[in-house]
């Protein structure tokens, strides 16, 4: 059914690459997410709110130090190899149960296929890396510096969460989770057969190599803001996690999305969604350093 083999060389092959450019992109990422939940963090008053992008790259130095752009990326390295590493090997454990060779099914059902094995790829993956994620997001939220950080690192945000509110607290925002992983991998795993539609099975240059990336951003993008308002809801349930009930604002994820909706306007559920284009660059990088590696581990062979 599947070799163990090659199931451990996916899964270092995924993990190398995909830690690789989370660190090189990890301020990005940070800014990301304090402009997606600035609005219900309890550290951030209405006049100290940050005003964009460049605001937040002025301010972070500033007033956490140069440092802080990486808050949080060691725990989201240690997130990122299980969870991106996985679903790299498991997308190939699942194209076996759902790909059929469009030869024989045709362009339509074979692609529905990629799309099948990227979702459960992700969602598989999800269910065990969930504290890390969640963890990662406080983490990186957490704008206070000195004695006034909410939590000073991994273990003590598991901890202290984990003291409040139970194992539950670690997975609030699990379901719009596994809705956002379920619709980002889909279309992220759509490269695939993607890449053989536009270039067919033409071996790769130096050359071609700039097309091969740019097909693989424009992949990463679109996937990206198809899943981005499941993200911006499941990261403000997150923040919930540990403030008192009377604190708390949203119900529930439903609740959540709906009075985004309401109090934000649409524009709401992107909050810092332009970062996700730059960081596309990064997210290529992985798609095509993966697969020339696996290439060369292939040829090896």
């Amino acid at each position: 059914f599947f070799s163990m083999q090659e199931f451990v060389t996916n899964l270092l092959l995924g993990g190398v690459s995909g830690v690789f450019a989370k660190t090189v992109c990890a301020p990005l990422e940070r800014v990301k997410i304090i402009l997606q939940t600035q609005h219900v963090s309890s550290q951030i008053s209405e006049a100290n709110k940050y005003k964009g992008i460049v605001d937040a790259f002025q301010r972070i130095p500033s007033e956490q130090g140069m440092q802080a752009l990486w808050r949080g990326n060691a725990t989201n390295c240690a997130r990122y190899f299980p969870t991106q590493a996985m679903n790299f090997a498991f997308k190939e454990r699942y194209q076996k149960l759902f790909v059929r060779p469009k030869e024989e099914v045709g362009f339509a059902r074979n692609f529905l296929g990629y799309l099948a094995a990227g979702g459960a790829a992700g969602a598989t993956s999800l269910l065990v890396a969930y504290p890390l994620d969640f963890s990662y997001t406080r983490l990186a939220a957490d704008v206070g510096s000195g004695e006034k950080r909410q939590f000073t690192g991994l273990v003590d945000c598991l901890k202290k969460i984990h003291a409040a509110d139970g194992v539950r607290g670690l997975y609030r925002g699990f379901a719009p989770s596994v809705m956002g992983i379920v619709v980002y991998r889909a279309g992220y795993f759509a490269y695939d057969p993607l890449k053989k539609m536009v270039f067919g099975e033409q071996k790769r240059t130096y050359a071609s190599l700039p097309l091969f990336l740019g097909l693989a951003m424009a992949v990463d993008i679109t996937a990206a803001m198809m899943a981005y308002p499941f993200d911006t809801v499941r990261r403000r349930m997150m923040m919930q996690s540990g403030k008192p009930l009377e604190e708390r604002i949203y119900n529930s994820s439903l609740h959540c999305a709906t009075t985004i909706l309401k109090d934000e306007g649409p524009k709401g559920m992107y909050k810092g969604a332009g970062m996700n284009n730059v960081r596309a660059i990064a997210s290529a990088m992985v798609l095509v350093v993966y697969d020339e590696l696996k290439q060369a581990f292939a040829t090896k062979k």
